[in-house]
């Protein structure tokens, strides 16, 4: 009966339009009528069944583009799960009706970058966008090597925190922080809250960094045994070494708020021979003052991780499918379509406390 429903949807979607959230310039989001997508070769159709806002979408909501992503006018969302309502010619492996995550990006294998370890880093990096819709085409190249089966049992929205989640997996893996390492997370946002929860997963102990006094009990939820808030204290380096062992600072410090001013305090943060991990992106052009004489001296690694693998996707995704990922504390609003525009023109506030909020096309379950 279901298949049967679904073959009815796809005879539909070939003459139909449906409603997706259209991004055309700077803060200019737009819920239209736009053609429904068809499965060409390799090609999945799905229909969306939870999407999630993301920081990075709410970043190319500000600027009216990314580089590398999108450029308007253009469909806009990039975390998703649900259900395949239509299968190209040629795939296989999957069928309509199956419950799939659908990850945003897929790398070529095949250039420098893909050869030598760096999938994030590949020259023909192949994005997708288009979540806040009612349908999404999923890519052959997507289908081939980024399209995971959701167990049942996992909710729609949960799956959809794999691609953030795979973002700060890779992080956390490039900081080779091992079981009682001291971390400080400088950050309260979705991804500062990610690396507290997925370090404090590993073993290791987390401090941190907050700017907001609402962001205190949240930060503890996801693992931090201390938190440093910024407006509370004369200063903050100060205050955030006191908590390291012997206050040498900590072996590793994340960067999570993409600010000149917390790149330099993650600096005077770590201690001799530790790692800082800059995983927030600043805009092109962005300064930052470093002092060299404690770099050298120090021994410190600056390093900078982006994006995910399909590894590390993996790894994600077995997080939230096993249950040790707190998914239901992570997603703390939820939305028809319709409200997409509203939720970010609401994001570009500051003020609102959701750490990510879940769009359900459908309508929102009961």
């Amino acid at each position: 009966m279901m298949r049967r429903a679904l073959r009815n949807e796809k005879i539909e979607r070939m003459t139909s339009q449906m409603k997706a959230a259209v991004l055309h310039g700077k803060e200019d989001l737009r819920m239209e009528r736009v053609a429904a997508p068809q499965a060409a070769p390799g090609e999945l159709v799905v229909q969306v069944r939870a999407a999630l806002t993301c920081g990075t979408d709410l970043k190319v909501y500000r600027r009216g583009y990314h580089a590398m992503m999108l450029k308007p006018p253009i469909l806009f969302g990039h975390e998703l799960a649900g259900v395949i309502a239509e299968v190209g010619a040629g795939v296989t492996g999957f069928r309509e009706g199956d419950r799939v995550v659908a990850l945003n990006s897929a790398p070529c294998d095949v250039c420098f970058f893909c050869r030598h370890g760096q999938q994030n880093l590949c020259e023909d990096l192949l994005f997708n966008n288009g979540a806040y819709a009612e349908y999404i085409r999923i890519p052959d190249r997507i289908v081939e090597k980024n399209t995971l089966h959701i167990p049942d049992g996992v909710r729609f929205e949960h799956a959809a925190l794999t691609e953030p989640l795979a973002c700060v997996v890779r992080g956390l893996e490039e900081c080779a922080a091992n079981p009682g390492d001291t971390m400080i997370v400088i950050g309260a946002g979705p991804i500062g809250l990610m690396f507290m929860h997925v370090a404090e997963l590993a073993g290791v102990n987390v401090i941190a960094v907050v700017k907001r006094e609402d962001q205190i009990a949240a930060a503890k939820l996801f693992g931090a045994r201390e938190v440093v808030q910024v407006e509370a204290v004369s200063d903050i380096i100060a205050a955030t070494r006191a908590l390291t062992p012997e206050g040498r600072g900590a072996d590793v410090v994340v960067e999570a708020v993409a600010t000149p001013v917390a790149w330099e305090w993650a600096v005077d943060m770590v201690r001799k021979g530790g790692l800082v991990n800059f995983f927030g992106g600043p805009p092109s052009g962005t300064k930052v003052q470093l002092d060299t004489n404690r770099l050298h001296y120090g021994d410190i690694t600056l390093k900078a991780s982006f994006h995910h693998t399909p590894a590390t996707c993996r790894t994600a995704f077995d997080l939230v499918t096993s249950g040790r990922f707190k998914c239901a504390e992570y997603i703390t609003g939820r939305v028809g379509l319709d409200q997409v525009p509203e939720v970010f023109a609401r994001m570009m506030t500051r003020n609102s406390r959701d750490i990510k909020t879940a769009v359900f096309p459908d309508g929102v379950p009961q």
